[in-house]
């Protein structure tokens, strides 16, 4: 077949590696110009180096929404558009543009965690696996039908750069298979269960800020959630902020306000946290390593030299 790719970052270069090595024929490229925005400078391959490498004509767009792109996406008479983390709408006259349409590939286990930033969330919600998907695109985003998904479990203290790896790497065989598919006339479409689906927004840095009324077990996620290079997970100490670097939940249970800096326990320090914090009914967020903002990295058990005091969401 003859393809079209829309893509971006590293999720985009897999899915063109992966296209450039099968028996169908890359004839477009369609990628987004480099960003500043902080998510998008992380796992940042790039996919005009990659299609320029191989020959393979590169048009760069923030929206696809010029007749240019649309002349030229018409004359390279695509058989079908393969999208990853194109991070705008297409619209339907270009998804619906190629006899077999456009396969988007979703770095979530779909229905559930459409949209952005979905192996963060997905830690961060505790789920037992993430995985990819690959589905056939509509009108409404990621909710197509769907012709392969592939799942990973996730490990009790993974981090969403160890989910990143895992899940990147099954890209390759979801595009082909489903490509292999498609071609042979022996695809399975299956409609998602819109009743399970859920849209996530767009992750900031106003995402990473610790609430400290959270439950222990919730911070701790959000931590290895924040895992370097991501934005790490921040609170401020005496005004100042501090990144968490690796956290756990204590083992026994402490009392107090949540945010109050309170006692050693093993290689860490115990952060009183929690809803159910006064009642002492809760574990603390014992905190292992943190970074200050001029990138040095600490023991918790050394930057903290004395008990007491708060860490607090805001300076």
């Amino acid at each position: 077949m003859r393809v079209v790719m829309f893509g971006y970052q590293t999720w985009g270069h897999r899915t063109l590696q992966a296209l450039l090595d099968s028996e169908h024929e890359v004839v477009l490229v369609v990628t987004h110009p480099k960003s500043d925005h902080v998510y998008e400078k992380i796992w940042d391959d790039s996919v005009a180096e990659l299609a320029e490498k191989h020959g393979v004509p590169v048009l760069l767009r923030n929206r696809p929404d010029d007749e240019d792109l649309l002349r030229r996406l018409r004359e390279a008479a695509p058989d079908i558009i393969v999208a990853n983390n194109w991070r705008t709408w297409l619209p339907p006259e270009i998804f619906d543009l190629p006899p077999h349409g456009t396969l988007n590939v979703h770095d979530s286990l779909l229905p559930a965690y459409a949209g952005f930033s979905p192996l963060i969330w997905a830690l961060i919600n505790g789920e037992q696996e993430v995985g990819v998907t690959a589905h056939r695109m509509d009108a409404e985003l990621d909710a197509g039908d769907i012709v392969f998904q592939r799942s990973v479990p996730v490990g009790a203290t993974d981090t969403a750069t160890d989910l990143f790896h895992r899940t990147v790497d099954l890209i390759g065989p979801i595009v082909t298979d489903s490509l292999d598919a498609i071609a042979s006339g022996s695809a399975q479409w299956v409609p998602q269960d819109r009743s399970r689906a859920s849209f996530f927004h767009k992750r900031s840095i106003e995402d990473s800020r610790i609430d400290w009324s959270w439950p222990a077990e919730d911070l701790e996620r959000l931590v290895r959630a924040q895992s370097d290079p991501y934005p790490n997970a921040f609170t401020h100490h005496r005004g100042r902020r501090i990144r968490i670097v690796s956290a756990a939940v204590s083992r026994a249970r402490y009392g107090g306000t949540p945010g109050r800096i309170f006692i050693r326990e093993g290689d860490g320090v115990v952060i009183v946290a929690g809803p159910d914090a006064r009642t002492g009914r809760s574990n603390g967020l014992v905190i292992r390593r943190l970074r200050t903002e001029d990138g040095t990295e600490h023991a918790a058990t050394e930057y903290f030299r004395t008990m007491g005091g708060y860490l607090t969401a805001r300076p």
